[in-house]
């Protein structure tokens, strides 16, 4: 036989003896070819321009990803040559030389690997169709089937495993070349050293872990880079600690409880723990480090869609809604009038305004919304009941000689409990009905934040009108070219910086002058006082125009640029680890079907071994997976917690969120978990009679 012939044939038994690690290849390879797809699509980077950013961030994911298959390649490459090192021992014993074993070795795992790749590619096709699919539902498109492989996806495709594999590789095949035949023969006994010891010192790095994992915890949910930074550090020193300490010290545990250590199946799966435990102390801390990366990415990713999502859903009620001082008014209407825009029902009204804020300051301090208005909005009712009728709402009822609060829905309970009158223009208003729906009054609306109310039009008869209000429906979604005409007249600040720095020589003149004669200026100021404060507020707020079209692109787009790539992290991260702890499990198939034949001999019964079996697997799948829960869990609920009041609510809750994220991470881990164990069960337990 060859030796090309025999590293196909020991290829395909790889493929069957690693099939799980295998099929991990072949999806990250899909995954990649998707991702890359989307990078090369055409019609994906006409769907918005903020869509030309994700070829750098999908760049910058996949060198990431490549990273972590990187390491699952190399790790079971390396596993493969230790749980092999016989044969190939053996092929130098009857005459072959090392580098023709190293070859053998090389071109087996190329082979294998070129084999996962080009099952990648067909499947990438399908993967590339479903986020496809997504993307354009994002952006309200229609999607067609339209089954295409892309040229220079697979090449860049093709590059990234290039690089993967032969790195791998050679890393290997040099270390064979350099390996003598006893070093191959004994090579599959070595272990991972134990690292600490001494019973002290373990005690001690065992508290001190735990503690690191405390304090990074906390620090990572305080939501800023630096104390993020310095969280992340601590929790690695957390898991690295942990593990390695808790690796040595269950032996210990177990001596001194020698009643456990002995009762029921105990042994037999103290044995195997301790087993697991002095050989997997450093690869249970790297796969546990990698799954708190999946939880924190994946929790990050459902955070930030749905804020995106929410923000854009409070912001975007209306096809078109501007505010801006009553002297710029025209300059809208005349765009939306010159660029066709098909307006099919609009409303222009005033936004009124009180600078007492007794409102402002009382949600202030009952909610502490983390900012605060200076002043309160008022709608006429008039205004208020059109604006209800162009979305479509019920008629909102106002009783004589009472107000509106209109709100979200998450201060409706605290805005009930207000009760106090408002006085408008010497008329005092009692509380009345409170109506939540949105508005265009959410944190980035155009009805001011969070909430305004809405009084009887002659209550505000003479009332400072803060700015000039413009809504409009329209038939079609407006196009990005009347989206661009609208945002230059609000970006054509060149008038405003003429009169800035007008402003600013007639305040040094002014200070000039003021110092001649002081009382002058004071009693002007005191003249006038409602009068700069206009001005002032004039100065400080600028236009707004919230298209929803625009609004909810740059949501989708968004999406795709930012939470795509995060989810495509998350899912090759949890795919990778679990594929480690599985090729590490099912490789002990001999071991445990000789185990339990023997303890068949001994008069153990088959449910007694199905027991043990779970036992041990339950125990062997929780190790790394418990401390990243206990680390992920706070972090995603801290995370949620970091945004504006009113996003992360209902369905959208940091706890809905969680749940979601946990659900996801072990779905997946369960299917790895189960695979494991419906062949574990048939090559140990399902086999001739354990007694004969």
């Amino acid at each position: 036989m060859t030796l090309f012939k025999l590293s196909l044939r020991n290829a395909r038994r790889q493929a069957l003896d690693y099939l799980v690690y295998f099929v991990t290849v072949a999806l990250t390879a899909a995954l990649m070819y998707a991702f890359n797809g989307l990078v090369f699509s055409e019609e994906i980077m006409t769907l918005s321009s903020l869509m030309a950013s994700i070829p750098i961030v999908v760049i910058f994911a996949s060198i990431a990803v490549i990273c972590i298959l990187g390491w699952l390649v190399s790790y079971t490459t390396g596993f493969m040559l230790s749980r092999r090192s016989r044969e190939l021992g053996t092929y130098i014993l009857i005459g072959l030389e090392n580098a023709q074993v190293a070859r053998l070795f090389f071109l087996e795992n190329l082979a294998a690997g070129g084999a996962a790749l080009a099952l990648g590619l067909v499947s990438g096709g399908l993967v590339y169709q479903v986020l496809r699919a997504v993307v354009l539902s994002m952006f309200d498109k229609t999607y067609t089937f339209s089954f295409t492989f892309s040229l220079r996806a697979i090449g860049l495709t093709f590059v990234y495993f290039l690089f993967i594999y032969l790195s791998a590789q050679f890393r290997i095949r040099r270390r064979i070349r350099k390996m003598k035949i006893y070093d191959l023969i004994y090579f599959e006994r070595q272990n991972e050293k134990e690292v600490i010891e001494k019973s002290k010192s373990r005690r001690v790095i065992f508290s001190v872990s735990i503690v690191l994992g405390i304090l990074g915890t906390v620090l990572l949910m305080l939501g800023n880079l630096l104390s993020g930074l310095i969280g992340a550090a601590c929790v690695i020193l957390f898991l690295y600690g942990f593990f390695l300490s808790f690796s040595s010290g269950v032996p210990a545990w177990f001596d001194r409880h020698l009643t456990q250590k002995y009762s029921r199946q105990n042994l037999l799966v103290y044995r195997s723990l301790t087993a697991r435990l002095a050989t997997m102390g450093v690869t249970m801390a790297t796969i546990s480090l990698l799954f708190a990366a999946v939880l924190m990415t994946l929790g990050s990713g459902m955070t930030i869609g749905t804020l995106l999502r929410n923000r854009a859903a409070q912001s975007a009620c209306f096809d078109l809604h501007i505010t801006c001082p009553e002297e710029r008014m025209p300059d809208y209407l005349d765009c939306i009038e010159a660029n066709d825009i098909s307006v099919t029902d609009s409303l222009r009204y005033p936004v009124y305004i009180d600078e007492s804020a007794e409102m402002s300051g009382y949600f202030e301090k009952e909610e502490n919304l983390g900012y605060s208005n200076d002043c309160d909005l008022f709608l006429r009712y008039s205004d208020y009941a059109a604006l209800r009728a162009m979305l479509g709402f019920p008629e909102a009822a106002l009783e004589p000689g009472t107000y509106i609060i209109h709100c979200p829905p998450y201060l409706g309970t605290l805005a009930s409990r207000y009760g106090r009158p408002v006085t408008l223009g010497g008329t005092q208003l009692a509380p009345g009905p409170i109506y939540t729906e949105m508005l265009s009054n959410g944190l980035f609306g155009s009805n001011g934040e969070e909430y305004f109310l809405v009084v009887p039009d002659e209550a505000l008869d003479g009332s400072p009108i803060w700015r000039s209000a413009y809504t409009a429906i329209t038939s079609e979604p407006l196009t990005e070219s009347q989206c661009n005409a609208l945002f230059d007249i609000q970006d054509n600040l060149g008038k405003l910086e003429t009169d800035t720095a007008d402003n600013m020589d007639d305040v040094e003149l002014d200070s000039a002058d003021g110092m001649d004669d002081p009382e002058l200026d004071s009693a002007d100021s005191m003249d006038d006082p409602e009068l700069d404060s206009a001005d002032s507020m004039d100065d400080l707020e600028l236009d707004s125009v919230n298209i929803k079209a625009w609004i909810e692109n740059e949501a989708a787009a968004s999406s795709a640029i930012f939470v795509f790539p995060l989810y495509y992290l998350a899912l090759v991260l949890t795919m990778t680890a679990a594929a480690i702890l599985t090729v590490r499990q099912l490789s002990e198939a001999r071991r445990y079907r000789h185990q339990f034949r023997l303890l068949g001999k001994l008069g153990m019964d088959r449910r007694e071994m199905e027991r043990a079996l779970r036992l041990q697997f339950s125990i062997y799948y929780a190790m790394p997976a418990v401390p990243p829960l206990l680390i992920g869990v706070p972090f995603i609920l801290g995370l949620g917690g970091l945004v504006e009041p009113g996003i992360m609510v209902g369905a959208s809750h940091p706890m809905v969120i969680t749940g979601i994220t946990l659900g996801l991470f072990l779905l997946i881990y369960f299917i790895y978990i189960l695979l494991a164990y419906g062949s574990m069960k048939r090559n140990v337990l399902d086999i001739a009679d354990f007694r004969r």
